[in-house]
Protein backbone atom coordinates (compact mmCIF):
# COMPACT_ATOMS: atom_id res chain seq x y z
CA UNK A 1 0.00 0.00 0.00
CA UNK A 2 1.14 3.14 -0.73
CA UNK A 3 2.62 4.91 2.14
CA UNK A 4 1.68 8.27 1.01
CA UNK A 5 -2.02 7.78 -0.37
CA UNK A 6 -3.40 5.68 2.81
CA UNK A 7 -2.67 8.77 4.68
CA UNK A 8 -6.25 10.34 5.63
CA UNK A 9 -6.44 13.94 4.91
CA UNK A 10 -7.71 16.10 7.27
CA UNK A 11 -10.10 18.85 6.78
CA UNK A 12 -10.85 21.68 9.63
CA UNK A 13 -14.07 23.44 10.27
CA UNK A 14 -13.57 26.65 7.70
CA UNK A 15 -12.83 24.17 5.10
CA UNK A 16 -16.04 22.31 2.61
CA UNK A 17 -15.42 19.46 -0.03
CA UNK A 18 -17.47 18.75 -2.77
CA UNK A 19 -17.10 15.31 -4.56
CA UNK A 20 -19.20 15.34 -7.87
CA UNK A 21 -20.43 11.95 -9.40
CA UNK A 22 -17.32 12.22 -12.03
CA UNK A 23 -14.67 13.01 -9.22
CA UNK A 24 -14.91 16.02 -9.80
CA UNK A 25 -12.77 17.60 -6.11
CA UNK A 26 -13.61 21.00 -5.17
CA UNK A 27 -12.29 22.21 -2.04
CA UNK A 28 -13.22 25.43 -0.42
CA UNK A 29 -12.04 27.46 2.41
CA UNK A 30 -11.10 30.95 3.83
CA UNK A 31 -8.85 31.65 0.99
CA UNK A 32 -10.33 31.02 -1.49
CA UNK A 33 -11.67 27.43 -3.83
CA UNK A 34 -9.54 24.92 -6.39
CA UNK A 35 -10.84 21.89 -7.93
CA UNK A 36 -9.69 18.98 -9.73
CA UNK A 37 -10.53 16.10 -11.63
CA UNK A 38 -9.48 13.22 -10.13
CA UNK A 39 -8.99 9.59 -12.22
CA UNK A 40 -12.30 7.85 -12.22
CA UNK A 41 -10.58 4.97 -11.21
CA UNK A 42 -9.49 6.30 -7.62
CA UNK A 43 -11.92 6.34 -5.08
CA UNK A 44 -12.75 9.07 -3.02
CA UNK A 45 -14.70 8.70 0.48
CA UNK A 46 -15.45 11.62 3.35
CA UNK A 47 -15.63 10.11 6.55
CA UNK A 48 -16.16 12.22 9.18
CA UNK A 49 -13.77 15.07 9.22
CA UNK A 50 -10.84 13.55 6.83
CA UNK A 51 -10.82 12.67 3.23
CA UNK A 52 -10.16 8.74 2.29
CA UNK A 53 -7.84 8.37 -1.41
CA UNK A 54 -8.45 4.56 -2.19
CA UNK A 55 -7.54 2.28 -5.77
CA UNK A 56 -9.17 -0.58 -6.96
CA UNK A 57 -6.18 -2.71 -7.39
CA UNK A 58 -1.81 -2.93 -7.08
CA UNK A 59 -1.01 -2.34 -10.33
CA UNK A 60 1.53 0.35 -11.19
CA UNK A 61 -0.65 2.65 -13.01
CA UNK A 62 -3.02 2.50 -9.77
CA UNK A 63 -0.28 2.38 -6.83
CA UNK A 64 0.76 5.70 -8.59
CA UNK A 65 -1.74 7.86 -9.44
CA UNK A 66 -2.93 6.78 -5.41
CA UNK A 67 -0.41 8.89 -3.96
CA UNK A 68 -0.16 11.58 -6.75
CA UNK A 69 -3.88 12.39 -6.46
CA UNK A 70 -3.97 12.01 -2.39
CA UNK A 71 -0.74 14.77 -2.29
CA UNK A 72 -3.14 16.79 -5.03
CA UNK A 73 -5.91 16.90 -2.94
CA UNK A 74 -3.84 17.66 0.10
CA UNK A 75 -2.31 20.16 -1.35
CA UNK A 76 -5.74 22.11 -2.26
CA UNK A 77 -6.66 21.97 1.53
CA UNK A 78 -3.66 23.24 2.68
CA UNK A 79 -3.93 26.06 0.11
CA UNK A 80 -6.98 27.10 1.04
CA UNK A 81 -6.39 27.15 4.81
CA UNK A 82 -3.40 28.47 5.41
CA UNK A 83 -2.34 29.38 1.50
CA UNK A 84 1.73 28.66 0.58
CA UNK A 85 3.97 31.34 -0.06
CA UNK A 86 7.75 31.35 -1.43
CA UNK A 87 10.08 33.80 -1.12
CA UNK A 88 13.24 35.38 -3.43
CA UNK A 89 16.00 37.34 -2.70
CA UNK A 90 17.63 39.84 -5.15
CA UNK A 91 21.51 40.06 -4.38
CA UNK A 92 23.88 42.31 -6.14
CA UNK A 93 24.77 45.61 -7.03
CA UNK A 94 22.38 47.99 -8.85
CA UNK A 95 19.68 44.73 -8.92
CA UNK A 96 16.44 46.14 -7.24
CA UNK A 97 12.79 45.25 -7.49
CA UNK A 98 9.96 47.15 -7.41
CA UNK A 99 5.95 46.98 -7.03
CA UNK A 100 3.69 49.27 -8.70
CA UNK A 101 0.09 48.54 -9.13
CA UNK A 102 0.40 44.80 -8.81
CA UNK A 103 3.13 44.68 -11.52
CA UNK A 104 6.70 44.34 -10.61
CA UNK A 105 9.47 46.04 -11.93
CA UNK A 106 13.09 44.23 -11.84
CA UNK A 107 16.22 45.95 -12.87
CA UNK A 108 18.71 43.00 -12.71
CA UNK A 109 22.24 44.24 -15.22
CA UNK A 110 20.13 44.40 -18.28
CA UNK A 111 19.95 47.30 -20.62
CA UNK A 112 16.27 47.38 -19.99
CA UNK A 113 14.05 47.01 -16.81
CA UNK A 114 11.93 43.87 -16.40
CA UNK A 115 8.49 44.21 -15.85
CA UNK A 116 6.64 40.96 -14.32
CA UNK A 117 2.53 40.91 -14.15
CA UNK A 118 1.73 38.02 -12.22
CA UNK A 119 -1.26 35.25 -13.33
CA UNK A 120 -4.91 35.50 -10.93
CA UNK A 121 -4.44 34.44 -7.82
CA UNK A 122 -1.03 35.21 -7.18
CA UNK A 123 0.08 38.25 -4.99
CA UNK A 124 3.23 39.96 -4.80
CA UNK A 125 5.40 41.80 -2.27
CA UNK A 126 8.70 43.30 -2.08
CA UNK A 127 10.84 43.75 1.14
CA UNK A 128 14.10 45.96 1.27
CA UNK A 129 15.53 43.20 3.96
CA UNK A 130 19.19 41.66 5.04
CA UNK A 131 20.86 44.75 4.21
CA UNK A 132 20.62 45.99 0.57
CA UNK A 133 18.88 42.62 -0.74
CA UNK A 134 15.45 42.85 -1.76
CA UNK A 135 13.14 40.24 -0.46
CA UNK A 136 9.97 38.97 -3.00
CA UNK A 137 7.33 37.08 -1.68
CA UNK A 138 5.23 34.76 -4.05
CA UNK A 139 1.77 34.22 -2.31
CA UNK A 140 -1.05 32.42 -3.31
CA UNK A 141 -3.51 29.06 -3.05
CA UNK A 142 -2.41 27.29 -5.46
CA UNK A 143 0.92 25.00 -4.53
CA UNK A 144 1.76 24.21 -8.31
CA UNK A 145 1.28 27.73 -9.70
CA UNK A 146 3.45 29.88 -6.64
CA UNK A 147 6.46 27.08 -7.37
CA UNK A 148 6.00 28.41 -11.26
CA UNK A 149 5.72 31.73 -10.69
CA UNK A 150 8.38 32.15 -8.39
CA UNK A 151 10.55 29.58 -11.00
CA UNK A 152 10.05 32.09 -13.81
CA UNK A 153 11.31 35.32 -11.86
CA UNK A 154 14.19 33.28 -10.90
CA UNK A 155 14.78 32.29 -14.59
CA UNK A 156 14.57 35.95 -15.58
CA UNK A 157 18.62 35.94 -13.80
CA UNK A 158 19.91 32.92 -11.88
CA UNK A 159 22.51 33.23 -9.29
CA UNK A 160 26.02 32.96 -10.89
CA UNK A 161 28.62 31.08 -9.62
CA UNK A 162 31.95 33.76 -9.47
CA UNK A 163 29.59 36.70 -7.47
CA UNK A 164 26.46 35.06 -6.30
CA UNK A 165 24.31 38.00 -8.44
CA UNK A 166 21.38 37.33 -9.53
CA UNK A 167 17.46 36.35 -8.00
CA UNK A 168 17.63 33.70 -5.53
CA UNK A 169 15.46 31.62 -3.45
CA UNK A 170 15.59 32.26 0.17
CA UNK A 171 18.12 29.99 1.74
CA UNK A 172 19.45 28.92 -1.27
CA UNK A 173 23.04 27.69 -1.36
CA UNK A 174 24.91 28.89 -4.33
CA UNK A 175 28.22 26.89 -4.80
CA UNK A 176 31.01 29.44 -5.50
CA UNK A 177 33.82 28.82 -7.98
CA UNK A 178 36.90 30.48 -8.09
CA UNK A 179 37.79 33.10 -10.91
CA UNK A 180 41.35 33.42 -13.18
CA UNK A 181 44.21 33.57 -11.28
CA UNK A 182 47.22 35.60 -11.99
CA UNK A 183 49.81 34.89 -14.37
CA UNK A 184 52.65 32.25 -13.44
Amino acid sequence: MSRVGKMPIAIGENTKVNIAKNNFVTVSGPKGELSLQVDPEIGIQLEENALVVTRPTDQKRHRARHGLYRALINNMVAGVTKGFKRDLEVIGVGYRATLENGVLELALGYSHPIFFVPPEGITLSVAAQRGKNAIISVDGIDKQLVGQVAAKIRSLRPPEPYKGKGVRYVGEYVRRKAGKTAGR
